[in-house]
């Protein structure tokens, strides 16, 4: 078995390098400890994994002793706070990352928690922190969960260097440099790190940022700030970036990206020898649910160029395309074939955004990707290269393969990237044909196109259109898969009216979304710049932001107005607005009146100088979008 030694007696020697993970142990190359620690395997490391540390003991982080080079950690492959906690801030019920999906035993703010502790048990020990929440929080950051400004995780946690971006070269560089005799204070030229520059004087060649202490105090330099650290995300074009922190005496520096993996390094990186499965130490606990969802699915490219607001991406795998080879997939789901579970089905072949498998423009490998441009959104850029070709030639490749009987497309498309393509009708039809499960997950999130421009998102219509054709094609072969919609509430400048717009569309097109989101401030985000600060800061502007608990409990009820559980909420979010014309027993009207008491005769929208948002929908076919269960 390849999986990393979980004890020393396994280990039989002492460790250079101890990894630790906030997740149990998966052997899988969608878990980025596997990756890094199977890298440096490769590269000659001796290594031990600490996944889960029971916290609560203090010598938790000693099972390996001390390690010869250092420890290498992250909190998992969500930010802990977001595995923790709702977006009410209520503890989850379950953690699909645990043993048996229980919740606990993950601390708030791990990658803190697990660098503190390394440090009480060795304080001379490097510490090499990475992963999303090391990429999200690298420098001063608005954390939703406090309602505060943290400072950079660097500083909170303790930590020497911190990883930010895929950190398969960075890990590397870092691990030889303190295997060949380096001290960790020294190491401050690997790309995709973050670094302590003690001192006032800032490090040459940077941009310097606003400091910690002026972001905290003002919100319109939190946003500049922001959005130089968002335009500087690109590995071509990204600058240096330094933050002052005043009380500490230092810079907290920022290197430019890591360049993205080419296509030889990313089949590299996925052909290593994985286990492909949890440690058997789970099996007796029930196993780790996560696996289910990538066990029998192929990560065909990672980045993204879509440019949605509310998505973290940007800060993590960056907008430049990397993709595998179709050899190398194709080895990967032969592969599948003769696992003893396969059935036959690949789950999925995608990534970030699955129709995505190459750069949106050519000159993004030159220059890097525009920082004020975004590529599709509202407006796409007219050097966008929409083309399929690759990926319709891989998904035939792939069920062409014998032991396959289907493969599935179930990460996310973005179906105005289709509309783009000039031949996006020959992607669709495979697409309809070959690889729906009955159902495909679109995410437009919204109707109101001022919403949806503030979300990063196509116009309104543009889904409207993609609707009609993808149910054109579904007639055209007899097929009967539905499309299913996401959408989101109280994202930032979304107010009641623009929800009850959004309630109306639900009404016109027969849709009951079963599962709905509110807006999650994560990290890392423009659109959690925006619900901070109240501004956009692409242009500084100011913009609505329903922070109010009730306000949003109301936008997201309207969002499942049928739910008899919710029609309270939604009368009081009608009445709020002025819009008790669609509350009674009429055609139009969302939910009934009050029992025993008569129906609201209400003012209409016109009367209070609103736009009649109910006529955006009246023609529109009473097809359903997503069905409601019978």
């Amino acid at each position: 078995m390849s999986f990393f030694p979980v004890t020393l007696k396994e280990l039989g020697c002492e460790p250079d390098i101890v990894l630790v993970t906030g997740d149990a142990y998966v052997d899988h190359p969608s878990f980025g400890i596997s990756v890094i620690g199977h890298i440096l395997e490769k590269n000659g490391y001796k290594l031990g994994i600490i996944p889960r540390p029971e916290m609560k003991d203090p010598h938790c982080m000693e099972i390996f002793g001390k390690p010869k080079i250092g420890f290498f950690i992250n909190s998992g492959n969500m930010d802990s706070m977001v595995n923790n906690y709702t977006v009410a801030k209520r503890k989850r019920k379950e953690d699909l990352y645990a043993p048996n999906g229980v919740y606990g035993g993950r601390p708030d703010y791990a990658l803190t928690a697990y660098s503190r502790r390394i440090k009480e048990s060795y304080p001379d020990v490097p510490v090499i922190a990475g992963g999303l929440e090391a990429s999200l929080r690298r420098l001063g950051h608005y954390d939703y969960w406090s309602d505060s400004v943290k400072r950079s995780v660097l500083l909170d946690s303790g930590a020497d260097i911190l990883c930010w971006g895929m950190g398969e070269r960075s890990d590397l560089e870092i691990a030889d440099a303190l295997r060949d005799g380096t001290p960790v204070s020294e190491i401050n030229w690997v790309r995709g790190t973050v670094w302590k520059k003690p001192g006032q004087e800032p490090p040459e060649g940077a941009i310097i940022l606003p400091s910690y202490e002026d972001i905290c105090k003002d919100k319109k330099k939190y946003a500049r700030s922001f959005m130089k650290q968002y335009q500087n995300c690109d590995a071509v074009s990204g600058k240096m970036l330094a933050e002052r922190y005043v009380k500490d005496d230092c810079y907290v520096v920022v290197n430019p990206s890591q360049l993205p993996l080419t296509t030889e390094e990313m089949d590299a990186v996925y052909e290593l020898p994985y286990e492909r499965t949890y440690h058997p130490m789970y099996e007796k606990m029930g196993g780790v649910p996560s696996i289910s969802e990538v066990k029998f699915s192929l990560a065909s490219c990672r980045g993204c160029f879509g440019g949605c607001s509310f998505c973290a991406l940007t800060f993590h795998q960056g907008r430049t395309i990397s993709a595998r080879s179709h050899e190398s997939l194709i080895k990967e789901a032969e592969l599948l074939t003769k696992m003893p579970d396969f059935k036959g089905y690949i789950h999925d072949v995608g990534g970030p955004t699955a129709n995505f498998r190459h750069p949106s423009c050519q000159k993004q490998l030159k220059v890097g990707v525009c920082p004020n441009r975004e590529c599709l959104g509202q407006n796409p850029c007219p050097n966008l290269e929409a083309d399929h070709t690759d990926y319709i030639a891989l998904l035939r490749k792939l069920r062409a393969i014998p032991g396959i009987k289907k493969v599935f497309v179930r990460s996310g498309i973005r179906f105005d990237y289709i509309l783009q393509d000039t031949n996006g009708n020959d992607f669709l039809e495979e697409l309809v044909r070959y690889h729906v499960s009955g159902q495909l997950k679109v995410a437009p999130e919204h109707v109101a196109d001022h919403v949806l421009a503030l979300m990063g998102k196509p116009k309104h219509e543009v889904f409207m259109r993609f609707k009609a054709r993808y149910e054109r094609m579904n007639r055209k072969f007899n097929m009967d898969q539905y499309l299913v919609p996401y959408f989101i509430s109280s994202h930032p400048g979304c107010t009641l009216d623009d929800a009850i717009e959004l309630a109306e569309f639900f009404r016109d097109t027969h849709n009951s979304p079963e599962q709905v989101q509110d807006f999650y401030p994560t990290p890392g985000t423009l659109s959690t710049c925006m619900f901070y600060t109240g501004l956009d800061p692409r242009n500084m502007k100011p913009i609505y932001i329903a922070k109010d608990p009730r306000e949003k409990e109301l936008q997201r009820a309207l969002m499942q107005y049928r739910i008899p559980e919710n029609a309270a909420k939604v009368r009081e979010a009608l009445r709020r607005a002025g819009r008790t014309d669609l509350i009674g027993n009429g055609p139009k009207c969302l939910v009934k009146a009050d029992q025993g008491k008569p129906a609201d005769k209400g003012k209409t929208a016109q009367k209070h100088g609103r736009k009649d948002s109910k006529k955006k929908g009246e023609h529109i076919p009473k097809k359903m979008v997503g069905r409601e269960k019978k």
